[in-house]
């Protein structure tokens, strides 16, 4: 479901771990960097105020050329693989951890779950709603466009992930909050505790 805004920021407890996510293309980083002040070129989390901001483009920038024979395939879950690994060490850690996360895999979702639950932690979901065409449109902007194929994945497991939280299920996370692009542009801030 969409939520009004108080004052522009949106409040988590201080034991949370809340994915961002969104179809490819969505600006979920756009957020993050407008909020935190990300640097595109950087290739580790930031720690903003005491919270812990992971972006994948930072697990990319940590490979980037490290491993120029592999296959893309393989590159991508190298990615991926360091991505989780950060969220869970930051949330381990007892950190508030805001993190970007294109996919909303069920199987990805459970583990985030997880990882929240073994630090004491609870999982939220702040989704960024935007139409498929909007997402591509984002896509080209950035010049990083996703394969129809795989996109099409991302939409549909986005279309049952909204669906089943607009319906109030929004398991395995503890709560879930939509949002599109004119509720993020009037976002402030996000405070835990």
């Amino acid at each position: 479901m969409s939520v009004p805004l108080k004052n522009q920021t949106l409040r988590y407890p201080a034991r949370s771990l809340v994915i961002l996510t969104g179809l490819p293309g969505a600006g979920k980083t756009t957020l993050l960097s407008r909020l935190y002040g990300l640097d595109a070129a950087a290739s580790d989390p930031v720690v903003v105020g005491g919270t812990v901001v992971i972006d994948t483009h930072q697990s990319r920038n940590r490979w980037a050329g490290r491993l120029p024979s592999a296959p893309a395939r393989v590159r991508r879950a190298v990615v991926f693989a360091t991505h989780f690994w950060r969220i869970g060490r930051s949330v381990a850690r007892g950190y508030p951890v805001i993190a970007h996360n294109r996919g909303c895999s069920p199987l990805v979702l459970y583990g985030f779950a997880l990882l929240a639950r073994r630090a004491g932690a609870r999982l939220h979901l702040l989704m960024l709603d935007v139409a498929p065409e909007t997402a591509l449109a984002g896509q080209r902007a950035r010049g990083r466009v996703v394969d129809e194929v795989t996109f099409d994945r991302h939409r549909r497991r986005w279309e049952a992930l909204v669906g089943r939280v607009r319906a109030g299920r929004p398991v395995p996370a503890s709560g879930a909050t939509v949002i599109d692009r004119s509720v993020a542009s009037r976002l402030r801030s996000i405070d835990f505790g």
